[in-house]
């Protein structure tokens, strides 16, 4: 008889389950607790997008769409970048409707990295980067990244990390979970060493639209970038369309069409409703888009200044809805901290740790959820730092 070890691969066997559900899973079976750690946008959909998916299903738009997805839909997404960032793209053969950025995230590795090829992740980073990367095939080079450099990955980490094998770079900022936001200067660095050792830069820019003070460089509108660029970008967190699972990729044609054949046999197209509500936010969506940040804007100020009051030092995040302050004057892991801010205060945030080594020490707070019960959370969180501070 088989053993199940067996009958799996190790490759998969060796990546652990991901280190946010833990948590998660723990506080849906408690009562009374305020939740700082879901990285999703605690608005509903806007009325007008919500209408759009309504009359699609209503016309009868429930079959397949095209592979690349509808056509009017990738001209909106053209004269979007375009509009944003100056930058060109032919919705024909550049740009490739996808299921959320995680298939985005999913194509552009299993698309490029052949086995053994080395692809440098900067961290702390979204969870799935370094896991997908290893899915495709490939071996996660690790870059820490510190509070020093408001956890911006420099030019010099990065020509540091590299050798023979390496083949890609992917970054993503403004960066889950830190909320750092590269800087123009930083990314023309980094994007030199792209340049000098023909990597291929996949850019995940799906909190572009959330910035604050600051300004978002696309990274395929640097000088010379478009040609070795695969840039991942969607609908979820600008518009609050988590649960529509719509995404897109945008790259030079020759590139594209190797993404695009994964997706053909892998998923077919993204949901068809779901594209008709994504050309409404692209229409219609800009006033919620500004409304949203304008609050998150505002939270963003309490949070940071509420955790900085209690000695919980935070840097100041500049993009996305997370802040990642340091949990050093408890002594405590960030494991240790989040579990027994869960028991004892019924809070909920995320161990910095299950971003990467790097993240260590720290812990993410998502600000998409009511301001005041981030007030509630902050006072929960005073007591907390009190017994144990």
């Amino acid at each position: 008889m088989h053993r199940v070890s067996n009958l799996v691969s190790q490759r998969i066997t060796d990546v652990p389950p991901s280190g946010i559900r833990r948590f998660f899973d723990i506080a849906a079976t408690m009562e009374n607790v305020i939740s700082l750690g879901i990285g999703e946008p605690d608005f509903d959909t806007p009325e007008p997008i919500v209408q759009a998916g309504i009359q699609a299903l209503e016309r009868g738009e429930t079959h397949y769409s095209s592979n690349s997805g509808l056509t009017e839909l990738r001209r909106a997404i053209a004269d979007h970048l375009d509009e944003m960032y100056n930058q060109t793209y032919n919705p024909a053969s550049e740009i490739l409707v996808t299921v959320g950025v995680s298939e985005a995230l999913y194509l552009a590795l299993a698309a490029t990295l052949d086995p053994g090829d080395e692809c440098i992740v900067p961290e702390p980073c979204f969870v799935s980067y370094a896991p997908e990367v290893t899915f495709a095939g490939g071996k996660p080079v690790i870059v820490p990244t510190h509070v020093e450099n408001d956890f911006q990955v420099t030019a010099e980490e990065i020509a540091q990390a590299i050798t023979p094998r390496t083949k890609a770079l992917l970054i993503g900022y403004p960066n889950n979970p830190t909320g750092a936001v590269m800087s123009r200067e930083r990314l023309n660095e980094i994007a030199a060493v792209a340049k000098q050792h023909d990597l291929l830069v996949i850019s995940d820019e799906i909190y572009d639209r959330l910035v604050y003070d600051t300004e978002h460089v696309c990274f395929p509108s640097l000088p010379g970038m478009y040609s070795r660029t695969i840039l991942l970008q969607g609908f979820s967190k600008a518009y609050a369309m988590t649960g529509w699972r719509i995404g897109y990729i945008a790259a030079p044609a020759e590139i594209l069409g190797q993404l695009r054949k994964v997706h053909q046999y892998t998923i077919m197209c993204a949901p068809t409703v779901a594209q008709y509500a994504a050309l409404a936010a692209l229409r219609e969506g800009e006033p919620f888009v500004q409304e949203m940040v304008t609050e998150y804007d505002r939270r963003r100020r309490l949070i940071v200044s509420g955790l900085n009051d209690l000695g919980l030092d935070c840097f100041e995040p500049q993009g996305a809805f997370y802040a990642f302050p340091s949990i050093q004057i408890t002594g405590m892991t960030d494991n240790e901290f989040a579990e027994s801010l869960l028991h004892e205060e019924r809070v909920a945030v995320v161990p910095g740790s299950a971003f990467g080594e790097a993240g260590s020490g720290y812990v993410r707070c998502s600000y998409a959820t009511a301001y005041e019960k981030i007030e509630e959370a902050l006072e929960r969180l005073q007591q907390f730092v009190r017994r144990h501070g």
